[in-house]
Parts: structure tokens; sequence; C-alpha cells
């Protein structure tokens, strides 16, 4: 005789389990939505290493003052401290000039006039803070809200919660780019896996040189009618390995094959740049193909045109121990057109009001010297810029103290940060959750609060 829990747990795993997984990956588990949304997607121009606030958003001229000298013991004493514990702190100051750009007066650093010209459209917060000091944690805390690895990311769920916009490609997908330092940390695949959730909501990287994807086009003598012969044929043996095993895995598989098929159509016109006019190119400071952030930010445009949901763009070659000056002057030129570049673009074509953009990394740098003209890596006070999708524009946020080095005024924590981000989505980060472990499991952990002050 077949036990209650036995019976609930093979219709959970069989068709009823079966059609509630295809409900949710069409629709998403929040529908309807929590509250209404002011935002439909996201665009994370991720900066990953870590940007000095100190010469991008957050001009301190009290540090200038101070430049070379002792660090005052007051601030730092007992604090966490990454490569600089138990050496003499140096106070250094800002490399570059700063200046105020548009009709708000927002204080920007002078090799960013490009984001500068949108300074009216974009929120600067400085004062977000961490708890990680050193890359991977500080990565896997960003993405994922946890410091522990095999957490959902946070494009996972939003796509989890919103669903997919599109059936041709992925609701997630990830692009990556290097700067021309050479100072890059690796990232791991992990920070857009899909965790606990089903791996179907997963972030598909795309490559940006070459093919977008390994495979894309077929063999020689391989139609796309036989290839969909043998996608049949494969998702035919998976789903009566289904019928006997009742594994959602090998049904999430079966929708990845037919998933890719569609690919092999729609991803050819998608990095196919030769209708976009040569004023955009310009404004982006794109060559197709080159894989560079600019055309990465100019593909992120036409991504969410097709429906994407979350699209993350990493640009390495932020973690500058030394040479700060120099390099920063190196990312403001490759960041800092392509980023106002689109913007702009999703302003024109009417799409601004409807997506998120953020801009930032893990955390940022201290205000005290380290290798002489470096900076290390710190988590007490830095800043993100975030545009678009419900963000009041022309407004900077919170404050760190007279030398950058913690976040006084408004403080913004990762999970406030999550949450922020989930409540412009139209998602209540508190009632978004997962049974694990026995345990409700969220993006934003036990705690984080919806910064309204930063909404229209």
């Amino acid at each position: 005789m077949q036990t209650r829990r036995a019976f609930l747990t093979r219709s959970m795993a069989g068709a009823l389990g079966m059609t509630a997984l295809n409900q949710l990956m069409a629709k998403g588990a929040i529908s309807p939505l929590h509250h209404p949304a002011k935002a439909k997607r996201v665009i994370f121009l991720y900066q990953a290493g870590g940007p000095s606030h100190l010469e991008t958003f957050d001009y301190k001229p009290k540090l200038a003052e101070m430049h070379l000298k002792p660090m005052p013991e007051s601030f730092t004493k007992g604090q966490q401290i990454a490569q600089l514990q138990g050496k003499p702190l140096i106070c250094y100051g800002p490399q570059l000039g700063f200046k105020k750009f548009g009709k708000s007066g927002q204080e920007i650093c002078d090799l960013f006039p490009h984001i500068g010209s949108i300074a009216d459209d974009v929120c600067i917060v400085r004062s977000m803070w961490g708890e990680q000091i050193n890359h991977d944690p500080a990565h896997t805390l960003m993405n994922t809200g946890s410091i522990l690895a095999g957490r959902p990311s946070m494009g996972s769920w939003v796509l989890y919660g919103l669903g997919a916009e599109t059936e041709d490609l992925p609701g997630y997908v990830v692009l990556m780019s290097a700067g021309r330092g050479g100072q890059m940390q690796p990232i791991a695949a992990r920070q857009w896996s899909a965790g606990i959730l089903p791996s179907k909501l997963q972030g598909v990287k795309l490559n940006s040189v070459g093919d977008p994807v390994l495979y894309i086009q077929n063999p020689a003598g391989l139609g796309a009618e036989l290839q969909k012969d043998s996608i049949d044929a494969v998702g035919a043996l998976n789903k009566a390995a289904y019928k006997t095993v009742h594994d959602p895995e090998i049904m999430t598989r079966v929708s990845q094959y037919e998933m890719a098929f569609r690919m092999q159509t729609s991803v050819p016109g998608l990095v196919d740049m030769s209708n976009e006019p040569k004023k955009v190119l310009e404004a982006y400071g794109a060559t197709p193909g080159d894989g560079s952030f600019a055309s990465n930010c100019l593909l992120a445009r036409r991504l969410a045109e097709r429906g994407v949901r979350f699209i993350q763009l990493y640009h390495r070659d932020w973690d500058h121990h030394g040479g700060v000056k120099s390099n920063v002057t190196l990312k403001a030129e490759e960041v800092d057109r392509p980023t106002a570049a689109l913007i702009n673009d999703l302003k024109e074509r009417g799409m601004l009001d409807e997506t998120l953009v953020i801009w930032g990394g893990e955390f940022g740098r201290t205000p005290m010297s380290q290798g002489g003209d470096g900076r290390d890596h710190h988590i007490k006070g830095f800043s993100y810029m975030m545009a678009g999708g419900g963000i009041r524009g022309g407004i900077s946020y919170g404050a760190t103290d007279e030398l950058g080095y913690a976040a006084v005024e408004k403080p913004v924590s990762v999970h406030d940060f999550h949450a922020t981000m989930l409540h412009l989505l139209g998602i209540d980060h508190l009632r978004m959750t997962v049974k694990f472990q026995g345990l409700d499991a969220r993006l934003t952990g036990v705690s984080g609060e919806v910064v309204k002050d930063i909404l229209t």
C-alpha cells in the first residue's frame, strides 16, 4: 500500500510536478507580482576586481590634504584590512581630478566625461559596504547574497521569480571582457550558477570573440531537419528515462536541448551587427567581434531587445594594488563611453524606464596606499551607480567619511542592494523563498531593506 508521502513525492516528480515546472519556467514563481514592477529586466555592468571609489565617484578633499600622512588610527583600529595588516597605514590622496556634471552637479572623476554627461539620469550610491574582503568570496556574496558556494545567483533568482520573456535565447546571459592592464582575477562559473534552483535557471555564458556558442554551426552534411530528428530522438529517450526515475533535471535537459536548437537560428541574428547604424557603433566605441566591453554593451542592448531577463557583463582588470592612477585611466578609456552609450541608447529606444542598469564591482579600494601607488581591497565603503527601471536620476545617496574609509551616512549593504533590485522588479524579497535543508532560503538571507529614497 502506498503511503500519502510516497504518493505526493511521486506526483510532484511525475505529471503534476512537470506541469508545475513548465508553468514555473514560463511564468515564474511570482505570479502575480507582489506589487507593480518598475523594471522588467536588469543589465549589470559588473566591474570585477574592485574599482576605486576614490578615483571614480567619491571625491575626498580631506584625503587629498592628508596625502602621504599617517592614517589616523581611530579609523582603522580593530578593522579588517586585507594585505595591509600589520603595516604602516599611509593616506593616499585621490590621484585623479573630479568635476561637477549636469544640472544635478554630481561629482564624478573627470576621466569619465561620458558618464558625466548622463549625471542627471543616474543615481550614485556612495555608501555601499560588504562583508568579504577577498575577491572570490566577495564575488560570491555580491552575486548570490551568501558566502557559501552553491547558492543561486541573483540572475537565477530573478529568472525563477519572473520567468523568461523569450523562447529563443536564455533568460539569463553572461558576457566577459578583459581590460588592458593585466591585473585580472579569475571569475568562476559558479557566480552565475542556479545553485539549489532548477539548473535551467543558471546563466549562459556567451563568448565575446568567435562563435558566441560552441558548435553553433552544424557540421558539413548535417541539415536542420536531420538535426531536429536527432533532438527529437534524444528527447524521447530522456522522456522515457524520466518516466522511470522521475528526476525533474531530465526534463530540464530536454528543454535545454530544444533551446540549443532554437539558438542556432536566433544567435547568428543576435550577433550580426551589420544592421547597426555607424553612428550607434561610434557612440559605443564598438568594433563588433573584438570581445571588448564596448561591444558587449551593444550586445547587451540587443539581448534586452530580444527579451533576455538578466544580462551581466563582467569587465575584469580593476584590481589595482599598484599603479592606480594609470590603471584607472585605462579603465576610463574602456568603460566610460560604452556605459553612457548604453544608457542613452536604451533611453532613446524607450527601454530605459523598464531596464535597471547597474554599474559596480565586488568592493572598493582603501584610502591608504599599497605598494607606493596602489590601493588594497576595501569593504567598509564604496560606490555603485544605477539608472533606469524606477531609479531616481540626478541624485547621490549616502556618504563615506571624510577620508572615504567607511560608509557613515545611509549605509547600503549587499542585502539592501539585492532587496531594492528585486523590489523594482515587482518582487518582495521576504516572500520569494525556496525550501532548502528545512529552511526558507532567499537571495537576501536574513537581512535586507529596500532603499526607498532612491526610487521614483
